[in-house]
């Protein structure tokens, strides 16, 4: 009889119901995994007459699978403490590339670590791409390349050019009482220099000011030799009056190490405007300074910003872009083909890949250190997981119901 054929294609569809449901149960605790289900269709009707008002009456002919769809909303944000990790929150896909071929995929599992070369790959050894940085400056008009994580072993070191220095002068002090306050400023090659600011009390309501850099730094003899000197004038509140803008040409010349002359400038003034050296009654002392230069920095660590940015910590405090994880976007999602690995390549159905960064462009932001769980709810794929079993045996029933007809069919003719 050919209306086996109904029940058979319902105990086929319930059987890749439940495999569908076992894959997704298999990959409950993978990275980056997307829950998926099946849609199913009638198979055509076969027209087998018309009733009396004219209406079609039509015997169904089974079922099939109509297509496969993922899931692709958010899984859960676990942190892993690990630098290389990425968890990718939103739209998007990281893009990876196979060493061998150079075949581009795209994944949501940012359990990434780092190969021999200081470069970002997944487990099965795919660089992550993304915008490469120069001198910490990210281009993303520029082609995609392998993001490295050791590409900077240090950071140039850099002169400073200006200092600031929160200091109180005692105003109790007798004339002639002398203060001192250190600050290191750093040359064009990033050797340190310690330079002293000593102020004298010469009168009420006036401090004098020498700068000194010590002779050996200078190339000349053990001596401390002077740089800068001026005075200081506050009014009866205490605020400094004189000078009312920055100290220039703090000229350094000559250094032992063959750096570059200096030429620095001391800031009086806070970023409000407001004076940083004051005259009180309390014991003169220097509470902050700050410069603006460095010495050479060796490559410490690194963390990835929401938007991908990997940024590098170095050993002289200072920070620098190393480069920016990519993110992909497609116009259809279901069209994606699955490759295994937690791997998806595009295809016509999908269209063609969108590259840009995330938090831009509609894609997601990135959260470093952590990665991004399976998106399978277990209670949900049990339930699921019923409904296709009972599905499989009320299908079965059906066909064993048939055969007994049919036995009892061929009985009678018999």
């Amino acid at each position: 009889m050919s209306a086996f054929s109904i029940p058979l294609s319902g105990l086929a569809a319930s059987s890749d119901s439940l495999n569908v449901i076992a894959n997704n149960l298999a990959n409950l605790n993978t990275d980056g995994y997307k829950d998926e289900s099946l849609n199913f269709a009638d198979v055509f009707n076969q027209m087998q007459s018309v009733s009396g008002n004219g209406d079609p009456i039509q015997f169904g002919s089974g079922v099939e699978v109509e297509g496969q769809i993922a899931n692709y909303s958010d899984g859960t944000v676990t942190s892993t403490g690990q630098a290389s990790n990425m968890a990718l929150q939103g739209n998007g896909f990281f893009v990876v590339q196979d060493q061998a071929n150079g075949e581009e995929s795209f994944t949501r599992d940012g359990d990434f670590t780092v190969n021999a070369q200081g470069q970002l790959c997944t487990p099965q050894g795919q660089l992550v791409m993304g915008y490469p940085a120069v001198n910490g400056q990210i281009s993303t008009s520029t082609a995609l390349a392998p993001i490295s994580v050791n590409q900077a072993s240090n950071i140039p070191a850099s002169a400073t050019t200006s200092f600031t220095m929160d200091t109180n002068l005692d105003a109790s002090a007798a004339a002639g009482t002398t203060f001192s306050s250190p600050i290191t400023v750093y040359d064009s090659l990033g050797t340190s220099h310690v330079l002293t600011v000593q102020y004298t009390n010469t009168g009420a309501n006036t401090w004098s000011y020498d700068i000194t850099i010590p002779g050996s730094d200078v190339g000349s003899s053990s001596t401390a030799q002077t740089v800068a000197s001026g005075t200081l004038t506050f009014n009866s509140s205490g605020q400094l009056t004189s000078p009312s803008s920055p100290v220039t040409g703090i000229n350094i010349t000559g250094l032992a190490d063959g750096a570059a002359s200096m030429s620095l400038t001391w800031n009086l003034n806070g970023s409000g405007g407001t004076p940083v050296i004051t005259q009180q009654d309390s014991t003169s002392a220097t509470s902050a300074t700050t410069q603006n230069g460095y010495g050479v920095g060796t490559l410490t660590g690194y963390s990835v910003l929401p938007d991908g940015t990997v940024q590098g910590q170095f050993s002289n405090n200072q920070t620098m872009a190393l480069g920016q994880v990519a993110v992909a976007s497609f116009a259809n999602l279901q069209g994606l083909s699955q490759v295994g690995n937690n791997d998806l390549q595009a295809t016509f159905a999908s269209g063609a890949p969108v590259i840009g960064q995330a938090g831009s462009g509609g894609n997601g932001t990135i959260t470093g250190g952590a990665v991004e769980e399976s998106n399978v709810s277990l209670s949900t794929e049990f339930a699921n997981m019923i409904v296709a079993q009972q599905g499989y045996e009320a299908n079965a029933k059906v066909l064993t119901t048939m055969d007994q007809v049919s036995q009892a069919t061929i009985q009678l003719i018999s």
